[in-house]
């Protein structure tokens, strides 16, 4: 399996090593644009792979912390609670970076920057970037790409 986020056109793509195309969905990158820097909040560039994959057996609009569920669900009550929160839903694919001094090691690293794939609100808009760098997906999207994407999944973000 491999995952293709397409900047230019805010979807994901997963398909079979064959190329076959497995499941596409749209997604929301960084507001702030491209970027590997730690504190740029942009989405990181170049290959990656699902360096961990959290959530499994959480429900629906789970809410996360630092990788782990607080107990919360998400809700517009929940939400209006706590305006302006990046929430972290039902599912994380966490990503660490291939690429030395691009976006592994040192300031540049994707993993400790983390740089995850998670769901979102149903109501935050895909298709145009609005993230905090990471790659944004619909509840439903995220758990169906969760349960097909095995860990060690190469995850290439590209421009185009």
């Amino acid at each position: 399996m491999r995952i293709r986020i397409s900047i230019a056109r805010q979807t994901l793509v997963l398909s079979e090593d064959s190329g076959q195309v497995s499941g596409a969905w749209p997604v929301s990158t960084s507001s702030r644009g491209l970027g590997e820097r730690n504190g740029s909040c942009c989405t990181p560039r170049g290959k990656h792979i699902v360096r961990a994959k959290i959530g499994a057996g959480q429900p629906m609009n789970a809410v996360f912390s630092a990788r782990r569920p607080t107990g919360e669900i998400y809700s517009p009550s929940l939400a209006s609670a706590s305006p302006g929160r990046d929430w972290i839903l039902t599912r994380i694919l966490w990503l660490s970076g291939l690429d030395s001094g691009k976006n592994r090691l040192g300031d540049v690293d994707t993993m400790r920057r983390y740089i995850y794939i998670h769901g979102c609100p149903d109501s935050v808009s895909l298709l145009f970037p609005g993230s905090h760098g990471c790659v944004r997906m619909r509840n439903a999207d995220v758990v169906e790409l969760f349960d097909f994407t095995p860990i060690h999944t190469l995850v290439e973000i590209a421009e185009i």
